[in-house]
């Protein structure tokens, strides 16, 4: 299938909107302090392409009084909960309900809020689902010419709902539903058709950004590496993907926040890609292509080569001497000077990439044991031909390694 410039196929962009489950709820409390007020009131809808799927509502026993102004707001008296189930029978219940799908709220954070605090006051853990807010969505989506007011009733009333919010929760769910979806129908000419798109929407992504995702067209959905070109066909960037479409595509959503990364976007006019058999593979090409390379317009390293970490290979006998036969770059060992006997499980273990100083300093880590490389002490301690640090026990080409750090090798 042909993907034009400004259009994204569903299945490349994870989970389409219209089979994304949706639970729009709203709750009616108490007062605005989660766990130190009640919830009253819940009122869920769970629907997903348009449809609805169910309904859930009930009220809430807070187990303190309804203060007058509340009352007055929501018309939710303390005789009309006295003989509701309380929230630690409802809250059960409603998770149940709401697992697996998207949580929907207007002004999402307060009622995600009383949730929260809700199961850590019972000992029910937060499932930690995805959350979208349509007062966030409608200030990303609308100006203030469609609208001076993101409050539920001015959306409610924009966009012709078929329920009229009254702050009751299942007709305020009601009322959300319908401007959840007319501000879905405004995202699509957006370029935002999936529920990763969805939530990685910013407003600060220009619409030339947006035509750049064109430049991914041609990547397969396979394995590789990914090198962002400039004006004059020099490097700006290099990553590895397990699918080279999607991963490129995503920095012209929204979704990458770092700004030395946005700088490097709009600058790029060109995506090349070099496929690989996996994610392994493509990791060794850019540690051995371009180690230590550096991006003229950033002014920065381009590849993952930005430590400088070595590995002395010794014998067993001149590891405890204290003396190095010969030193590697950390991936020349990787890529080089692993045998048919090597242990599997170890070579996993192992970073792939250039060594984080801390781990070399003898960061505490399970199944990591530090010491000072070439001192006998250290190599008594841990064994003949010992490593100062090591996953796990060596086998021929493993034996009698040992991790330094301090600059490239010579």
């Amino acid at each position: 299938m042909r993907v034009a410039s400004d259009q994204l196929a569903f299945d490349e962009l994870g989970t389409p909107l219209r089979e994304t489950t949706f639970v729009v709820f709203d709750l009616e409390t108490t007062g605005t302090r989660p766990g130190a007020d009640g919830i009253t009131e819940i009122g869920a809808i769970k629907v997903r392409g348009g449809e609805v799927l169910g309904e859930f509502a009930t009220l809430v026993d807070p187990g303190m009084p309804i203060p007058p102004q509340i009352v007055a707001l929501t018309g939710i008296t303390s005789a009309m909960v006295y003989d509701a189930p309380p929230i630690t029978r409802v809250l059960p219940a409603f998770l149940e309900f709401a697992a697996g799908a998207v949580l929907v709220a207007h002004n999402a954070p307060f009622d995600t809020g009383f949730l929260r605090a809700a199961c850590q006051e019972h000992g029910y853990p937060w499932p930690k689902p995805a959350v979208v807010c349509t007062v966030r969505l409608a200030r990303r989506v609308l100006t203030r010419q469609d609208t001076p007011s993101h409050r539920l009733s001015a959306l409610a009333a924009l966009f012709g709902a078929s329920a009229t919010p009254n702050h009751r929760a299942l007709q305020d769910a009601r009322a959300t539903v319908d401007v959840l979806h007319a501000l879905l129908e405004r995202l699509g000419p957006l370029g935002v058709h999936s529920l990763e798109e969805l939530l990685d929407y910013l407003p600060e992504v220009t619409p030339a950004q947006r035509r750049k995702r064109g430049m991914a067209a041609h990547l397969p959905p396979r394995p590789g590496v990914y090198l962002f070109r400039g004006p004059s066909e020099e490097v700006l960037y290099v990553g590895t993907a397990r699918d080279l479409r999607r991963r490129v595509r995503q920095y012209f959503t929204g979704s990458e926040s770092r700004g030395r990364i946005r700088e490097m976007v709009a600058l790029a006019q060109r995506v090349d890609g070099i496929e690989c058999a996996h994610a392994l593979e493509a990791q060794f090409l850019v540690d051995r292509s371009h180690r230590g390379s550096v991006s003229p317009a950033l002014g920065r390293p381009v590849g993952p080569g930005r430590c400088a970490g070595t590995v002395s290979l010794t014998g067993d006998r001149e590891t405890r001497r204290g003396r190095a036969r010969r030193r590697l770059p950390v991936t020349h060992l990787y890529a080089t000077d692993l045998g048919e006997g090597t242990d599997r499980p170890a070579v996993r273990a192992r970073r792939t990439g250039p060594l984080r100083r801390s781990l070399c300093r003898g960061a505490k880590r399970p199944g990591l044991r530090p010491g000072r490389p070439g001192s006998g002490r250290a190599d008594r301690r841990q064994g003949r031909g010992a490593a100062a640090f090591r996953t796990a026990p060596p086998r021929r080409a493993h034996r009698g390694t040992t991790f330094r750090t301090g600059g490239p090798a010579p």
